[in-house]
Order: structure tokens, then C-alpha cells, then sequence
């Protein structure tokens, strides 16, 4: 843009009440809907805000540490990034980031969701409260538990969420904690200690603390249980790249995750527009659901490029055994209906028919402007907490034991 029209645009978000101290080393695309900005936005020195859909709430600062690049991005009240670059993800009321953060698409922190210096999040959702440290990398991964500030779900630093494999594919996904429960806020907050990995695709029970310095590579569906991984003894065997030798595991969690994505598009489809009070509220709203369809496309085509993978990786196998195997016939019938698991999937995405629990769930919360989002969830009762983890649990089984029935043999 040139400089006489950045100045303009820049003069333009001042008048309206954005606080930018340092306008000359402040960059804005004329792609900014200036009525998308709310006053009381603070914009530090060396920023640069792009994009048509970029959204920012009253009381936000921005690059309060470090230069930071926001692209594309809904960002909610009193949310802090505080340096590094972000597109395409959305940030809730109070969550942040601090320095040196690269936050990409897909990705989506609820209110009081917080990361230290130096984190990389890609396809990363974490419900309330979940907070990282400092020097990880965790894409591809949902997280919940805990109920406070006080009391959350916690990543140590030094951290990294394996999220590719030697056979090239990324049908990675980690479910920590999960949606139907996770959404109520009231479930015991999981730890995975600092210095330390989780090899994806896993899934991790509430309450699970996993000790510092372990690399885990299975999944913990027991819940409050103290887990620690040594390191692998030393080894040097075979490998055979595109093998799969099982890959059960594999479909399976990776059908568990994207039902609880589909999940949460059902929570925020229904249940969280009850808050919006106004154009921003809403639209911040809007944001929030297409950025969970498009979490939810990235696992679709992840689960499909592993699929495809099949024809060569029977041929792998049969180049080391030539008998006949189990292995090989779910391979194949993983490969050809592959494309029927994605309509169930896709079938389900709201919106969708009456829903009994659904409906119970709703009309309970049908005063919910007398409290604030985190509050009134937290005020639930046992019988309507119940009737909303009933539908939600239901979207879940529902997606994976019918892709299930598909593709088991």
C-alpha cells in the first residue's frame, strides 16, 4: 500500500479509538474492515494486522513484547499476543500468547487457553484454562480438563506433539481429554510433563499425569493415572518404509478424533451463539465455526491421504510374506471404503434433527444472559450436565462405530 493510503487507513482506525503508539511502524492491509476492529484495541510498535476476515474485540493488545503479524484471525476481548505470527485461528476472551509464537490454521484457544514464548500450534484446539509453557510444538491435538485458572489441563516446556510419521502421513490427531466432558469444565485437569513427547495418534484420559521426560507412545483410557516412559532400549532391526504392520489403532483413533471434532461443531453451531450480544459477539461466533470445519476438513483429507496409502502398503507386506493375512484384507477394505467413513462424517455436521437430549440441554439454558459463558456452565446442574454430555457422547459413537461397522472386518 502506499505510504499516503497506509497513513489514511491508519489515521482511520485512531479516530475510531484503536490505540497505536507508534503509527509509522504500524502496517494495516487494505483488506482490514475497519468495522471489524473494535476501540480499545491496542497496536504496538513494528505490527502488521492483514486480511478481509480479521476480527479484533475491545480491550486486546497486540505486540506488547514483540512485533506481531495477525492475519486472518478472530481474536475475542482482552486476549494478549504478545509477539510472532498468526493466521487463520481464533483466540477467546483472555486467552494469549506470549513471544515468538507461530500460531497457524485450524487452531482455536478458548477463554483463558494460554501458551508461553516460543510455541508453534497448528490444528491445535485447547478448551478453557489449558495452558503451554515454553518451547513446544503441539499440532494436531485437542485438549481439555480442568475447572480454573487455578485448576488446568497443563503442558510442560520443552514439549512436542509428534505429529508425522517415517511412512510420510500426518493421520496424527491426539485427543487429550475429550469434547462431550470437556466442554462442562469440570473434569480433572491431565498434565504431560516437561522435556518430554506424545507420539500421535493417541488418546489420554482426564486426570492422567505423565512424568517429565517421557516420550509416550500409547494411548491411557484409565483414568488419574501416574505414567512414565524410560528411554527405548538400543536397537537396530529392519524397516521396511509404507509397511503398517497394524493399523487398527490408527483408524480407530483417528475416527475417535474427528468425531469429537464434529462434536464440538454441534456445541458451537447450538450452544455458544446463546452469548452473542452483538455484530462482533456473533461474528466472532462465525468464526469460531468455520475455523472447527476447517479442523475438521484438515482430519478428513489426513485420514484420506492415509487411506490411498493401502495398495502400496499391501505390497509392502507382501514383498516380505507372501501368506495371506488379516493385515492385508483390512487394508483393502480400509482402501475401498474409504470415501463411505467420510460421508458418515460429513453426514453428521450440523445442523441435524430434533435431538432429545439436545433439545433438554437447550431449554436448561434458556436464561443463560444472566451469566457469563464459563460461569453458567460451570453452574449446570448434574441432570442438565448429563442430558449435554448424552447428545454430544452420542454424536461421537454414533460417527464411530457406524465408519467402524464400514471398514472392520
Amino acid at each position: 500500500m502506499h505510504y499516503n493510503e497506509q497513513k489514511k487507513t491508519i489515521n482511520a482506525f485512531i479516530q475510531k479509538g484503536v490505540h497505536i503508539p507508534c503509527p509509522d511502524s504500524v502496517e494495516i492491509g487494505s483488506d482490514v474492515n475497519p468495522d471489524r476492529i473494535s476501540s480499545n484495541v491496542t497496536i504496538h510498535t513494528g505490527c502488521k494486522i492483514y486480511g478481509e476476515k480479521t476480527l479484533i474485540l475491545a480491550n486486546t493488545i497486540i505486540g506488547e513484547e514483540a512485533p506481531s503479524t495477525i492475519k486472518n484471525c478472530y481474536i475475542g476481548e482482552h486476549v494478549h499476543l504478545k509477539g510472532g505470527f498468526y493466521e487463520g485461528a481464533v483466540f477467546l476472551n483472555h486467552s494469549q500468547m506470549g513471544s515468538c509464537a507461530h500460531v497457524r490454521k485450524g487452531t482455536i484457544l478458548e477463554e483463558y487457553a494460554s501458551g508461553a514464548h516460543t510455541v508453534g500450534l497448528k490444528q491445535t484446539i485447547l478448551f478453557p484454562f489449558v495452558t503451554l509453557g515454553s518451547l513446544i510444538n503441539f499440532c494436531d491435538c485437542l485438549m481439555a480438563g480442568g475447572t480454573s485458572r487455578k485448576d488446568h489441563s497443563e503442558v510442560g516446556s520443552s514439549y512436542i506433539h509428534f505429529n508425522y510419521t517415517p511412512n510420510q502421513d500426518k493421520a496424527t490427531g491426539s485427543l487429550i481429554g475429550d469434547v462431550s466432558n470437556g466442554v462442562m469444565l469440570n473434569r480433572a485437569p491431565i498434565f504431560l510433563g516437561g522435556q518430554g513427547g506424545l507420539v500421535g495418534p493417541c488418546r489420554i484420559a482426564y486426570g492422567t499425569i505423565i512424568v517429565a521426560g517421557s516420550v509416550y507412545r500409547k494411548d491411557i483410557l484409565k483414568e488419574n493415572q501416574l505414567v512414565m516412559d524410560g528411554a527405548m532400549r538400543h536397537a537396530s532391526i529392519g524397516y521396511t518404509k509404507g509397511l503398517y504392520q497394524n493399523i487398527n489403532r490408527i483408524v480407530e483413533n483417528n475416527l475417535v478424533y474427528i468425531a469429537n471434532l464434529v462434536a464440538l461443531s454441534h456445541w458451537y453451531y447450538y450452544i455458544r451463539p446463546l452469548w452473542t450480544t452483538d455484530s462482533m459477539t456473533t461474528a466472532l461466533n462465525k468464526g469460531l465455526f468455520e475455523t472447527i470445519n476447517v479442523a475438521i476438513e484438515e482430519r478428513i483429507t489426513q485420514f484420506k491421504k492415509f487411506c490411498d496409502k493401502m495398495p502400496d502398503s499391501i505390497r509392502a507386506f507382501q514383498s516380505i510374506s507372501a501368506k495371506a493375512s488379516p493385515v492385508i484384507d483390512s487394508k483393502q477394505k480400509l482402501y475401498e471404503n474409504c470415501d463411505q467413513v467420510i460421508n458418515i462424517i460429513r453426514q453428521a455436521l450440523p445442523p441435524s434433527a430434533n435431538d432429545y437430549n439436545r433439545d433438554l440441554f437447550m431449554e436448561a439454558l434458556s436464561n443463560v444472559k444472566d451469566k457469563a459463558y464459563l460461569e453458567q456452565i460451570q453452574a449446570l446442574n448434574e441432570k442438565t450436565r448429563a442430558d449435554g454430555i448424552k447428545w454430544l457422547q452420542n454424536i461421537v459413537d454414533s460417527i464411530h462405530e457406524n465408519a467402524l461397522n464400514i471398514v472392520r472386518i
